[in-house]
């Protein structure tokens, strides 16, 4: 396999904001498990909101996870919330593949 060295200046200035996170060491509530019921999202994303709320870094991961079709729960949004919003993801799957 080949590897890539990025410049650690390219992506320390480009995301430093992301070490200032509120949710580091969290990724459980951020990202769905294989498998989750819509009930265990419901209280999953619940608690990752109730995390993202005083996060001094919020408007940027938001922005982030905008800009770059990320997955996940981002800077108080669900995926769902962020493709409301106009903001697409580039290879949705399951449920909400057929809703989009």
């Amino acid at each position: 396999m080949t590897t890539i060295d990025l410049p650690i200046q390219l992506i320390d200035d480009d995301n430093d904001w992301m070490s200032e996170g509120a949710c580091k060491g969290l990724t459980h509530l951020f990202f769905p498990s294989a498998a989750e019921r819509p009930q265990a999202r419901e209280r999953r994303e619940a608690a990752a909101k109730e995390v993202c709320s005083d996060c001094k870094v919020r408007v940027d991961c938001m922005e982030f996870a905008r800009d770059n079709h990320e997955y996940g729960f981002w800077g108080g949004e669900a995926e769902d919330e962020r493709h409301a919003a106009g903001y697409r993801l580039i290879a949705p799957i399951g449920v909400r593949a057929r809703a989009s």
